[in-house]
Order: structure tokens, then C-alpha cells, then sequence
């Protein structure tokens, strides 16, 4: 069994395919110095995305993500194709970078990295807690955020205004990027579990995971740290990416997302994703390049 399944592996590989997360297609042929590469026929409306990573996107094409990117795709009269990858470190290279598919759905608008489109949502961190605790969390100084374990991903900027309140003591951290042998819902998991009492979550994970949680759970938006101390920071603004060099693509997706946003919010909504009006203008997210670097949405913190 062992050398039909290496003789498998070594037969695809040859081919220039592997098979990813999922059993997930990937031709490695595209994007190699020398090799042919995929050239874009103008028919299709290729999204780069994660296979795995609900409520964005995942091999089912269940995301919201999934879901807008075929409200585009359908305005623009394109086939919706994909090219799933696991959204960790290296996603950008294997992706758009080695031509594998054209669109990000989602990265922070200042990300200098990409062609990035004028945003679309607005989202944050959220406090979470069991409906049948009695807590009443609204803000950082709220009593009843001393009165429980907190789960909370380490490094995340949340972790900021919960040292200045002297409640990490309180904290149980997770790790910052998931271990990929747990579900996207881990830390929504651990709270029905009643292994933590209130978790501060990313707004669009968190959101979306209590929604379906299998008790009531009461989410509520955490107010913006950033000008106590900007590395606490809890909202930004998402817009879709490109390729730097994709300027008449990005007019194209632009025109598209200006056209489609009340689908597009209804799509958010549907979710469960917890939305703020757009910050023309953000302070931290419209430096100069020499400046910033941009910043990675956090996905999967």
C-alpha cells in the first residue's frame, strides 16, 4: 500500500500536480522560473483562497467570501474559478504571485503588497460571552471581564488594551496563527465548553461562530484602541487585492464592488459578520509606504 500510494505521489508530482488541503488541485508547473506558466484568458474571474478557513471561504465554496466573489464574478459576465491554498505564510507567493489565480477577496486596504481596491467592509474585534452568564461587557473597563478566563489569541492587538487593564492575568492564550489541527471555530469551541468564560475574537470569525454556536452567546464590538496605543488597534478597513502591475483588472473588480454593495452587505449580514462604517482616510492604514508596510488581516487570529 505504501509504494502505490509513493508511486501515486511521485506520478503526480512528475505531471506537475500535487494535490493540497483537502485534496485541493495545484498545478506547481505554474509559476516555476523557466516553466510555462498560466496566462489569463480573460474568462474567468480566479480567485485565490483558502480552502479551509470558514466564514471566508473553504473547497465547498461556502465562504462569504466564496459568496461575494461570485456576485463579481456574475456581474462582470466571468467564470468563478479558484485556486485554493492554506492562508498562512507564503499565500501571496504561491498564489497571485506565481499567476496560480488573480484575486485576494481580503487583505487590509493598506497592504503595499497589492493593487488594493477602495474598501468594501469594516470590521474588528469582538468581546464574546454566554448569554446565560449575566455579564454585562461593553468596553474594556466592564467589571464582568474580571470575572472569568478570557481566551484570547496571544499577540493579537487585543492583547494590548488587555495589559493595560492588568487583566492578562486573566488571559488564556492561544496560539497567534491557528494550529491547522483545529477547526476555524476553536475558540467559540472552548467557550460552549465552558473552558473559557469570555472570548475576545477577529469580528468576522468571532461573529459568524456564535451565530451557530449551540448555545445563545452575546457578541458585542470592542471600541477602538488606537489612540491610546496604536499597536491595540482593533479595526481596519478590507478591501480585494490585485497584482501591483493589474490596474485595468482592479477598475474593472472596482466598478463591479461600487455596483453590487447592498448584495455585498446583505452577503456580511447573512454571516453574521459584524460591520463598521469604512474610515476614509484611517490614520494607521493610509501612512506613506516608507512608513508601513501594510498590515496582514487577521483571518485566522
Amino acid at each position: 500500500m505504501l509504494k502505490k500510494l509513493t508511486f501515486l505521489i511521485f506520478t503526480l508530482m512528475t505531471a506537475g500536480i500535487v494535490y493540497a488541503a483537502n485534496d485541493v488541485p495545484v498545478d506547481l508547473d505554474s509559476g516555476r522560473p523557466g516553466e510555462a506558466m498560466r496566462v489569463d484568458d480573460g474568462t474567468e474571474f480566479k480567485v485565490c483562497a483558502d480552502p479551509d478557513l470558514m466564514p471566508y471561504s473553504n473547497s465547498k465554496q461556502e465562504g462569504f467570501e466564496n459568496k461575494i466573489a461570485a456576485v463579481l464574478a456574475a456581474d462582470l459576465g466571468k467564470k468563478l474559478t479558484f485556486q485554493f491554498w492554506p492562508d498562512r505564510m507564503g499565500f501571496i507567493r504561491n498564489t497571485l504571485g506565481a499567476n496560480r489565480c488573480d484575486v485576494i477577496m481580503g487583505t487590509t486596504s493598506d497592504n503595499d503588497a497589492l493593487r488594493t481596491s477602495k474598501p468594501y467592509y469594516r470590521a474588528g474585534h469582538v468581546f464574546i460571552y454566554r448569554k446565560d452568564s449575566g455579564y454585562n461587557i461593553t468596553d474594556w473597563d466592564s467589571p464582568d471581564l474580571r470575572k472569568g478566563i478570557i481566551g484570547v489569541d496571544g499577540q493579537s492587538p487585543a492583547t494590548i488594551p488587555l495589559r493595560d487593564h492588568n487583566l492578562l492575568e486573566n488571559a488564556h492564550p492561544y496560539r497567534m496563527q491557528r494550529d491547522l489541527n483545529l477547526p476555524p471555530s476553536y475558540l467559540i469551541d472552548d467557550l460552549v465548553a465552558g473552558k473559557s468564560d469570555i472570548v475576545i475574537a477577529w469580528g468576522p470569525i468571532g461573529g459568524y461562530f456564535a451565530k451557530h454556536a449551540s448555545i445563545p452567546l452575546v457578541v458585542v464590538p470592542i471600541p477602538e484602541y488606537q489612540d491610546i496605543d496604536s499597536k491595540g488597534k482593533e479595526y481596519w478597513n478590507i478591501s480585494i487585492g490585485v497584482r501591483k502591475k493589474d490596474k485595468d483588472r482592479m477598475a474593472m473588480i472596482q466598478g463591479a464592488l461600487d455596483r453590487n454593495m447592498d448584495k455585498i452587505n446583505k452577503i456580511l449580514d447573512d454571516y453574521g459578520v459584524p460591520h463598521v462604517p469604512i474610515v476614509v482616510g484611517d490614520k494607521l492604514e493610509f501612512k506613506s509606504k516608507k512608513e508601513t508596510r501594510g498590515d496582514a488581516i487577521p483571518k485566522s487570529e
